[in-house]
C-alpha cells in the first residue's frame, strides 16, 4: 500500500538561483547536498515541515519543457499553507509573481499558482 509522498524531483537551469529560491525564499530545509562529478551534476535533498521532500537537480543544458497548465504529465506542485494571503504576500515582498487568490469550489479553501525560476508552476493551498 502507497503510504505517501516521499519527494518531488525537479531538474532546474540554474542551480545557484533555483537553490535560493526554494531555501531562501520558500524556506525548504536542507538535508544534503551533493556533487556528482560523473554527471557534472548537483543533487540538493530539501524537506518541508511536514518531512515531504524536494529534489532539486542541475545538469548541463538540460533541454526546456513545455510547461502548460492542460498539459499531460505533471501539472503542478503544490504546498499547504495556513494562509494563502499572507504567504501571497511574503512572496510578494521577494519579488515574485503571484496569480489572483482564488476559492476551490469544491472545498472552500483559498489557493493560487506562482512559479519557480524555470517556470515550474507552484501552487499554495490554504489547509
Amino acid at each position: 500500500m502507497l503510504k505517501g509522498i516521499h519527494h518531488a524531483a525537479i531538474i532546474c537551469a540554474d542551480y545557484t538561483k533555483s537553490k535560493h529560491f526554494y531555501v531562501n525564499i520558500l524556506g525548504l530545509s536542507v538535508i544534503a547536498e551533493n556533487y556528482r562529478q560523473a554527471r557534472n551534476s548537483y543533487k540538493l535533498d530539501l524537506r518541508l515541515p511536514d518531512g515531504c521532500q524536494v529534489e532539486l537537480f542541475s545538469f548541463p543544458s538540460p533541454p526546456a519543457r513545455p510547461s502548460f497548465p492542460e498539459a499531460r504529465g505533471l501539472r503542478h506542485l503544490a504546498f499547504t499553507v495556513d494562509s494563502v494571503e499572507a504567504f501571497t504576500a511574503y512572496l510578494e515582498s521577494h519579488r515574485v509573481d503571484v496569480e489572483p487568490i482564488r476559492v476551490d469550489e469544491f472545498t472552500g479553501r483559498k489557493y493560487t499558482f506562482f512559479q519557480d525560476p524555470d517556470g515550474l508552476p507552484l501552487e499554495l493551498y490554504e489547509g
